[in-house]
């Protein structure tokens, strides 16, 4: 479905520019008819969590619901009844893709049925996308879209702070949304069109503003603005504002604590506000911070920090997460960030911080959900621990965030009275890895990935977790490229970001076990891409800073290919192990090689620029694709010599193929691009003569350009890459 053209609109003094159109999501699915009638089901691979949940709340009206946001992989919603989350943000598409960073959150606690997600991954001058406000009236399914004339930074330092967009728990009319730049902002109609703040006196820290808003309801009259209203800025001289008359005058609170930055507040049972600070804005550096609490009738601060930074022994680290229990009146719960060794921690108190609690000293943790969490060693608390969400409903149960998962418990209680709690993994459902390579090679598991930040995973089967978690020999983290050799079962490579000799390894067994290369191309520190010759005698390393290098010793030693620039794509036939083929996009030259990439020649110019990405068949000697992204795809089938333009579609940012379909001799084709002028997921059984659409307008998954992979055993299973949800597959119903 193509988005309607947006219309701005200027409201009042000209302080205010909106758009509204309607998303997506508000489109009936429309599931892609393939050539046997049936539909395409989408899934993912379960890996489980992968990367940064930067929020978590629960509805204070309604038991079970509770949402999270993530830096670059959406939003979802719990279900009660699987104890699994929904990803809320599929339906984003291709040209949208900065709209799957979620800056913030917001609930009406009087109305379970509506969601405000402030979208947008970046403020960065090269991201083109302005922010969005998504707005639903039913929990997620749907969501109506109002654009907003600047940029928000779902991904960018502060993240976990907030939260940033909240709604008048008095008057559900009423939202407030602190920005990274553009100061406090405010909507009256639920969200529709949104004005600027003009009495609110600070914009906070270029780059990371205000970085949360909450109400102070006590005393407020139902259906009329909240006046008592508290605004966390990136400002060390005045971090904490308060507004008595509903938003209309604002003025830093008395005798509030300077110096550092308010990361969460929030308003507890007993009457006090706390507020969780760091030096920084986080997730990634902090160095200093503490945790205060105001007495609202009083106006007396207290120090309640409890670990303080940088004394008896203790590094720098600061505070993040705050959550306070609606049910027992002094309880709070905090945790640090940014504190690298010995590791973050959680406290909690249940006398509004008189005395605390540390979770890690006696925790039972249980990482058997997401097995990668273990690194193949001790599993941790976690990291970048930005948010905590105590149950409204049960006080034992809370749910914290991570850098990669959400660990949740059953029996916090048992921490007052010295006993142990028991924390589990509780992120099922929720994908949010950066996919950057995908291999399903013709024997072994179906599917091998690389991802960002976590690793290399075997998957034997997609519904299952990794039991082994993430490839070993050596553990690493991105990791940008692997490749398998068609013809010599079990063989694959892989590379990764890494320091000396921990950047490569090889499998001889499908990727259950791992060598690292005792080897690497002279003088380059970087891990590129990687690729292997039909019959794995040949490994060919292409890092980018250098030329690439070929190994016939399993990477022992490495050898300078001849005749090709240090940026290039390379990709080896997968019937003749002689064969490589190459492809500059700088200048639009193919190359071929016949002595198993040693040596390569130009072999075809004037190929689109800017784009390429190259792939050969299963079962066809001399058969290669280059996927030239706005470009084009072409196709060789003479060894490289010649690339012919294929016309039925437009751009092709991938390529990949899979099984034959029944009666067909040529494998069915696969690519994310565009046809007839839709973008989509697309599959040809006929070599590219005509294309089927696989996936509809509520499964478009954003950025699906890194890598596809067509299934050889199974005809018609697709897997794609996503920036951040994880890898979604599909199949014919």
């Amino acid at each position: 479905m193509s988005l309607p053209r947006r219309q701005f609109l200027a409201l009042g003094t000209g302080t205010a520019l909106v758009a509204t159109v309607a998303g997506p999501a508000a489109a009936a699915q429309q599931s892609t008819t393939d050539r046997s009638g049936g539909r395409y089901r989408w899934r993912n691979v379960e890996i489980v969590g992968g990367g940064f949940v930067t929020g978590i709340i629960h509805h204070p009206k309604q038991r079970g619901l509770v949402y999270c946001r993530t830096d670059i992989g959406g939003a979802a919603r719990l279900d009660v009844r699987t104890k699994r989350w929904v990803q809320l943000l599929e339906w984003v598409g291709f040209d949208d893709w900065s709209l799957t960073g979620v800056e913030s959150l917001a609930l009406d606690p009087c109305d379970p049925s509506r969601i405000y997600l402030a979208v947008g991954t970046y403020t960065n001058e090269w991201s083109p996308i302005n922010g969005a406000i998504l707005s639903s009236t039913d929990q997620g399914r749907t969501f109506r879209r109002t654009d907003l004339p600047f940029k928000l930074g779902g991904n960018e330092p502060g993240r976990s702070m907030g939260e940033r967009l909240v709604v008048d728990p008095m008057d559900g009319r009423v939202l407030y949304f602190g920005t990274r730049n553009q100061g406090l902002w405010r909507s009256t109609d639920r969200g529709l069109t949104w004005a600027r703040v003009d009495s609110f006196p600070s914009v906070g820290t270029a780059g990371i503003g205000i970085g949360f808003v909450f109400f102070d309801p006590r005393g407020a009259r139902r259906g009329r603005p909240t006046p008592t209203i508290y605004a966390g800025v990136t400002d060390k001289a005045s971090p904490l504002y308060r507004s008595t008359d509903g938003g209309l005058s604002w003025a830093p609170v008395p005798g509030q604590p300077t110096g550092l930055l308010p990361h969460h507040g929030e308003l507890g049972a007993d009457g006090n506000l706390y507020v969780t600070y760091g030096d920084l804005p986080g997730p990634y550096e902090m160095y200093n911070g503490a945790v205060y609490k105001l007495a609202t009738a009083t106006g007396e601060w207290t120090d309640i920090t409890p670990l303080r930074p940088n004394t008896g022994g203790e590094a720098g680290f600061g505070y993040a997460g705050l959550s306070t229990d609606p049910r027992r009146p002094g309880t709070v719960m905090v945790s640090t960030m940014s504190r690298w060794g010995p590791v973050d921690d959680i406290f909690r108190s249940v006398d509004g911080g008189l005395t605390w609690h540390s979770i890690a000293e006696r925790i039972v943790l249980d990482t058997s959900g997401a097995p990668f969490l273990n690194f193949h060693g001790t599993p941790k608390l976690g990291w970048m621990i930005g948010d905590i969400s105590i149950d409204p409903f049960d006080s034992d149960k809370v749910m914290y965030v991570t850098g990669a998962t959400i660990f949740g418990t059953d029996d916090v209680t048992g921490a007052e009275a010295g006993r142990s709690t028991h924390w589990s993994v509780r992120a099922q459902g929720l994908e949010e890895t950066a996919v950057l390579d995908l291999i399903s090679p013709p024997w072994g598991a179906p599917l091998i990935s690389a991802l960002g930040d976590i690793g290399v995973y075997r998957h034997d089967r997609l519904d299952v977790v990794p039991p082994d978690g993430q490839a070993a020999n050596p553990v690493s983290g991105t990791s940008p490229s692997l490749d398998y050799a068609a013809l010599a079962e079990g063989f694959v490579v892989r590379v990764a970001y890494g320091g000396s000799l921990q950047r490569g390894a090889y499998s001889t067994d499908g990727g259950v076990s791992w060598q690292p290369f005792a080897g690497e191309p002279a003088g380059s520190s970087q891990p590129g891409k990687i690729v292997l010759g039909a019959d794995a005698r040949t490994i060919v390393w292409v890092p980018g800073d250098v030329v690439p290098h070929y190994s016939r010793d399993r990477g022992a030693t490495w050898t300078p290919v001849t005749g090709l620039p240090a940026q290039v794509a390379v990709v080896g036939d997968r019937v003749d192990p002689s064969s490589f083929y190459a492809f500059d996009a700088a200048t639009g030259t193919a190359y071929r090689s016949t002595n198993g990439g040693a040596t390569f020649l130009p072999s075809a110019t004037g190929l689109p620029t800017g784009a390429g990405k190259l792939e050969t068949v299963l079962d066809r000697a001399g058969h290669c694709w280059l996927a030239a992204g706005s470009g084009g795809l072409f196709r060789s089938t003479d060894q490289g010599v010649s690339y012919q333009q294929v016309t039925t579609i437009e751009e092709a940012f991938t390529i990949g193929f899979g099984k034959a379909a029944r009666g067909r001799t040529e494998m069915a084709v696969y690519t994310s691009g565009k046809v007839a002028g839709v973008r989509g997921i697309f599959r040809s059984d006929d070599s590219a003569k005509s294309w089927v659409r696989v996936n509809d307008d509520r499964h478009q998954f954003a950025s699906t350009n890194d890598a596809i992979a067509g299934d050889p055993r199974v005809y018609g299973r697709v897997y794609l890459s996503t920036n951040g949800l994880g890898i979604p597959y599909g199949e014919p119903v």
